[in-house]
């Protein structure tokens, strides 16, 4: 459900605190303050696109190029043995594979 913002009108006409309400959107807009009673008036904000930290961008991130490029080592834990196998890194330091108990 949608989050909408609020702002408190008070007696003298002055803008109060914000609230914020979770409601569908097919619910009418808030008249009234539902603690305080006071009457409110909605407030439009852009809508929050997250495009940053999308999936395909995670993924972009943690590429097996991009960690090594970094100076990371990335291992992937083989399902049938549970072990850990290196699959990007350069550091000669860093073992091929890990055992897990």
């Amino acid at each position: 459900m949608p989050i909408y913002v609020y702002r408190e009108i008070l007696e003298n006409g002055s803008e109060g605190e914000l609230i914020e309400i979770e409601q569908p959107m097919s619910a009418p807009h808030l008249e009234r303050h539902p603690v305080t009673s006071r009457p409110l008036r909605r407030v439009y904000e852009p809508p929050n696109v997250a495009s940053k930290y999308t999936p395909g961008h995670t993924k972009k991130l943690l590429d097996n190029k991009n960690v090594e490029k970094a100076g990371f080592t990335k291992y992937v834990r083989d399902k049938q043995t549970g072990s850990y196998h290196k699959v990007a890194g350069r550091d000669s330091r860093a073992p091929d594979q890990l055992r897990s108990n």
